[in-house]
């Protein structure tokens, strides 16, 4: 194990500890009066939610920047019936599914393809959610664009992942999600499979490597760096649009 993963594991340890603790001394119960109503008292909630699915799911957030959540709802509360394509599942899945017409969600992990469908089942959702699991690809491709630089990840590549959205040649999504692997390919495929007038949520997206291929995409974006569910420094969801007028 790494020490960035270490201190990670440290962390989230740490986190949930302070929100047991929270809620026997009866601050939860205060901070959940006034967390639909107050942004700085949901996020404390959230700290103790940190990679725990349920506890998110019972939030009713993805894991963007708060600001990004704002935006896309507001874009889903005005299209109705819209078709969400998303790479990498997880509480966004169902808060996706709560508020889209129908939901596409690719993951490449069984096991947390197993607990999503678990999820799935048992979290109230108003749409159809196609989950499905695309394991990373048996040969690794020569195409670098393709790889992850994701621990856990060397000697493996996910063409067949950044693929899945040209299953449907024609498919036109009104909002696609970049939440998983090899995210700059999945940028350069899910381009074509945007809906006039859609956006892409691209996630994480301070990280250099991704902040290259957006510049490279031609796409117009909205970076909206700032406070984020259950993590306690701020991060950066970017929205992605077609220009007006770019075919």
């Amino acid at each position: 194990m790494t020490v960035t993963n270490t201190l990670k594991n440290g962390y989230v340890v740490s986190a949930r500890g302070l929100a047991a603790a929270s809620g026997q001394i009866g601050l939860r119960r205060w901070l959940e009066a006034r967390g639909e109503t107050s942004r700085l008292a949901h996020w404390m909630l959230s700290l103790g939610a940190i990679h725990d699915l349920e506890a998110l799911v019972a939030l009713d957030v993805p894991w963007w920047s708060y600001d990004a959540i704002d935006a896309v709802e507001r874009f889903l509360r005005e299209r109705p019936g819209a078709r969400v394509f998303e790479y990498g599942s997880g509480a966004s899945t169902l808060w996706l599914a709560r508020r889209a017409g129908s939901v596409t969600s690719v993951e490449h992990h069984r096991g947390w393809y197993d607990r999503m469908q678990d999820a799935l089942g048992r979290f109230p959702i108003a749409c159809p959610v196609d989950l499905r699991l695309v394991a990373p690809d048996a040969a690794p491709s020569s195409d670098s664009l393709y790889l992850s630089e994701k621990s856990g990840s060397a000697g493996v590549s996910f063409s067949a992942y950044a693929r899945e959205i040209d299953a449907g040649a024609d498919a036109l999504y009104d909002l696609i999600v970049i939440d998983g692997r090899s995210r700059n390919a999945c940028l350069a495929h899910a381009e074509r499979h945007l809906a006039e007038g859609g956006m892409i949520v691209f996630d994480n997206s301070g990280r250099t490597r991704y902040r290259r291929a957006i510049a490279q995409s031609g796409l117009s974006a909205r970076r909206l760096r700032g406070l984020t569910p259950a993590l306690p420094y701020p991060d950066e969801t970017t929205l992605l649009t077609r220009p007006a007028g770019r075919e």
